[in-house]
């Protein structure tokens, strides 16, 4: 035989690869989270994670790792363990990915302080030396280490996990912070995206002045989240962006089996109240709608408790685009696209022939499908489209696929029309 081939003589079976493969579901709202923990109380002999991220499933695992406020501490002081305590044991969700930027052998009480306040030890760790610097962090220039916000390009990497939101509780009333926040949430790593939760400041100590804050530092992007008031639980003070964080993946899982198509709004918050720059809030339906039409989120106590309120991102409404202005359209978007990065990112290098084409194709359109026939999409479709492919970008190995989606929107308005029908006075006569 030549070429050392068998002599066959019967029916035989072949496998080629199946036309479409399954999706990779990304991740659609696991927050990373940016702020203090008390790693000082970590026992000796355990190093205290600084600007190292940890992927933590619950509080066992985060005091373990990131340490617990002692009797005594303030637990305002510590962002990180107030938004683990309620996005893991409050709203009891997870896993969320935290990055600890204080570091006690660099943030210390100093001479002065301790002048000032003689309560306080020379050389002690102290949390309010964490600067919005510190937060924002960066990229060394020599050693290319990463900090702060910097990581979250990281995450991926580190545990094949996409980031669903970014926030920095209290420390996004900074609006370099608040900034650096939001342009964490788009190339991650390069090819991700996602939303940020950002607080308005407490120098803002009107509601009505709220949207001009905004406006003026630029921070009308649809990427935003933008909270006015923070969450008081049993007299503590917690930030507005964590309570956030916590009802949008609250109600992914509960109401849509995780998937985004939901606003978060009308969801309960867990929390006793809502205050601002020291003032308790009590804004009417009126005046949280207020907010909520110049792209703020708030909390309005109203029918089933106090509720997480707004619909809308930081970009409404000078921004109209649906995909841009609603919070579930833009998740949907983010979700829908990083799920087809991870999905098909196993057939970036193959050759472009007309069986790839039609296999990406395929691929999309099968779990696109899913997705309508459970009523998370109104439309969605995936199209190899000849527009799209000038015959240079295919020799260049360039392919695009058109994808058309359309979310459902929130009913932001619902009317009941009454009017008076005098017919009815007919009924008298019978």
């Amino acid at each position: 035989m030549s070429g050392g081939q068998a002599y066959r003589h019967g029916f035989f079976i072949e496998e080629v690869p199946t036309r479409w493969v399954t999706a990779a579901l990304a991740e659609p709202s696991m927050p990373v989270v940016v702020g203090t923990a008390p790693v000082q109380n970590l026992p000796d002999g355990v190093a205290a994670p600084v600007n190292e991220p940890r992927l933590i499933y619950n509080m066992s695992q985060f005091v373990a790792e990131f340490g617990g406020p002692l009797a005594g501490d303030n637990k305002e002081d510590y962002t990180l363990y107030q938004a683990a305590e309620n996005y893991l044991a409050r709203y009891k969700v997870a896993p969320m990915v935290c990055i600890n930027v204080f570091d006690p052998a660099k943030h210390q009480v100093s001479q002065d302080d301790a002048l000032k306040n003689d309560k306080l030890t020379v050389g002690a760790a102290d949390p309010s030396k964490v600067l919005p610097k510190d937060i924002i962090g960066g990229v060394d220039s020599v050693t290319l280490k990463r900090t702060g916000l910097a990581l979250v390009d990281e995450v991926f990497p580190r545990f094949r996990l996409n980031p669903g939101q970014i926030l920095a509780p209290k420390y996004s009333k900074d609006v370099p912070v608040a900034r650096a926040v939001n342009t964490a949430c788009t190339d991650i790593s390069g090819l991700f995206r996602t939303m940020g939760i950002i607080e308005i400041a407490d120098e803002v100590t009107r509601h009505t002045d709220a949207p001009a804050w905004l406006n003026d530092n630029n921070l009308v992007n649809p990427n935003l989240i933008s909270m006015f008031g923070d969450c008081l639980n049993a007299g503590v003070v917690e930030p507005g962006s964590a309570h956030a964080a916590g009802v949008i993946t609250a109600r992914d899982v509960r109401d849509s089996g995780n998937v985004p198509y939901w606003s978060p709004s009308n969801f309960q918050l867990a929390c006793d109240g809502m205050i601002h720059a020291g003032n308790i809030l009590y804004l009417t339906p009126a005046e949280a709608g207020n907010l909520n039409g110049q792209g703020i989120c708030t909390g309005l106590n109203m029918i089933g408790g106090l509720r997480f309120w707004g619909d809308q991102t930081a970009a409404f409404p000078g921004n109209t685009d649906p995909k841009d202005a609603m919070i579930p359209i833009r998740r949907m978007f983010n979700w829908v696209g990083n799920t087809l990065i991870k999905t098909c990112w196993q057939f970036v290098s193959n050759p472009v022939t007309l069986r790839l084409i039609e296999t990406v194709e395929d691929t999309m359109n099968v779990w696109l499908n899913g997705l309508v026939g459970r009523g998370f999409l109104l439309k969605g479709k995936a199209a190899f489209e000849t527009v799209d492919n000038p015959q240079g970008d295919l020799i260049a190995g360039t392919v695009r696929w058109h994808v058309y989606l359309t979310p459902p929107s929130a009913g932001r308005e619902l009317i009941g029309i009454l009017e008076y029908d005098p017919s009815g006075i007919t009924t008298l006569y019978q």
